[in-house]
């Protein structure tokens, strides 16, 4: 769909946006995990509600959103947390980047680009060191257009 991009608004969410959050987070979950239960998704939301409200009054979780219309189009969020400093974060703060998404019939439109770009801007008045991601396939292409690399170390996790 071609959109007139300049009736696209951009947004910052705030805490009494919290039905929002939890909504297009499970949106994005819904899309990338085709295995969602409804059982595992009640069990997420309630996490979820609780997460939010939690890091969202500390300032360590940012929302953007984008409109059109007044229909949410896209979306991005950045869980920001402190971790003992190192080369990579100086200062010990890293931003998460999760969420990534516009619905498929507003893609292609430059929408999760300008919505990095706000991410990004708002890493830095943060003062965040490093952004992270996983990234999935549909979007590498954006993220190594805004200097993202993949990581030398092997990543690893342990699933408990």
């Amino acid at each position: 769909m071609n959109l007139n991009t300049n009736e696209l608004i951009y947004k910052k969410l705030g805490v009494d946006d919290l039905n929002l959050f939890i909504k297009l987070r499970i949106d994005f979950l819904s899309e990338t995990n085709k295995e969602l239960t409804e059982t595992n998704k009640e069990f997420i939301i309630n996490s979820l509600e609780k997460y939010y409200k939690e890091h969202l009054l500390k300032n360590e979780f940012i929302g953007i959103i984008c409109e059109y219309n007044s229909i949410i189009v896209s979306t991005a969020y950045l869980a920001i947390s402190e971790k003992p400093a190192n080369y990579h974060f100086i200062n010990g703060k890293i931003g998460t980047l999760l969420n990534v998404y516009t619905y498929p019939e507003y893609r292609k439109n430059g929408i999760s680009t300008k919505i990095m770009e706000i991410i990004i801007k708002e890493a830095k008045e943060q003062n965040v060191s490093e952004i992270e991601l996983i990234a999935t396939e549909d979007g590498e292409k954006i993220y190594f257009k805004f200097g993202f690399s993949e990581p030398k170390m092997k990543y690893m996790k342990l699933i408990i």
